[in-house]
C-alpha cells in the first residue's frame, strides 16, 4: 500500500538515525568530550547572547543535546528548545536543567508562546529538516517570532540547501534578512564563503 499523502516525511537527521542506531549516542558523547576537554562549544549562543536583553525569550530549534539553549539558560533568558531525537532531548535535560526541551518536528511546532526574541536555529539544522518541509519550518519560525524578534541560521555550503534557495525560501516565508555573515564569530559573507550564518526579521 502506498503511503499516504497527509504522512509526514522524515526528515535527514531521522534517516540517518535510522541507517545508524548509535549516531545519537556518538553525537551526544562528541559534545561531552569537546566540553570537558575544555574545547569552545558555545561560541553560537554567545553571539545569540549579544543580541538579547536580560531575561529574552529564546527559541532553540533544533536544539540536540542543548549546548546553545543551556548557554543561554544559564545567561538568565527563558529557553525552549525543540529537537525530533528523543535521544538528543534526553541527553539536554540531563547536561542542561532548566530549560523546557521538547521532542518535536519544526515543520509541525506550533508552542502557545507569546512569540520569541530570538529564534536560533544552530549545527546546520536547516540541511536536515525534509526538503518538502523547509518552507514550512521558516514559516514557523516566522510566525513565533515577537515583535522585533529575529532570527539566526547556521549551516554549510554542499549540503543539500544552496544558499540562494534557502534565502529566497525564508523571503517567501516573510523573513527579511538583516545580515548575512560567513561564520558565527562575525566574519562578513561573500559569494565564495562555505558557511552562511543569516539573521532575519519579520517583514512588515
Amino acid at each position: 500500500m502506498g503511503a499516504s499523502s497527509n504522512e509526514r516525511t522524515p526528515s535527514g537527521w531521522e534517516e540517518l538515525t535510522a541507517a545508524d542506531p548509535n549516531h545519537s549516542a556518538w553525537y551526544v558523547q562528541r559534545f561531552r568530550t569537546l566540553a570537558a576537554q575544555g574545547q569552545d562549544i558555545v561560541g553560537e549562543a554567545r553571539l545569540i547572547d549579544a543580541m538579547l536583553a536580560r531575561g529574552s525569550r529564546v527559541l532553540d530549534a533544533g536544539c540536540g543535546p542543548g549546548r546553545v539553549g543551556g548557554y543561554l539558560h544559564a545567561a538568565g533568558h527563558t529557553v525552549v528548545g525543540v529537537d525530533i531525537d528523543p535521544v538528543l532531548i534526553e541527553a539536554a535535560r540531563t547536561d542542561y536543567p532548566g530549560p523546557t526541551w521538547l521532542v518535536g518536528d519544526l515543520a509541525e511546532v506550533d508552542l502557545p508562546d507569546p512569540g520569541f526574541d530570538v529564534i536560533v536555529s544552530a549545527g546546520n539544522v536547516l540541511t536536515f529538516v525534509a526538503p518538502s518541509t523547509r518552507p514550512a519550518v521558516l514559516s514557523g519560525f516566522a510566525r513565533h517570532l515577537a515583535p522585533g524578534g529575529r532570527v539566526v541560521t547556521g549551516f554549510g555550503a554542499d549540503r543539500g540547501y544552496p544558499f540562494p534557495e534557502f534565502l529566497a525560501d525564508a523571503a517567501a516565508a516573510g523573513l527579511s534578512v538583516d545580515l548575512l555573515l560567513s561564520t558565527w564569530d562575525l566574519r562578513p559573507f561573500t559569494d565564495d564563503a562555505d558557511f552562511l550564518v543569516a539573521v532575519f526579521s519579520r517583514g512588515q
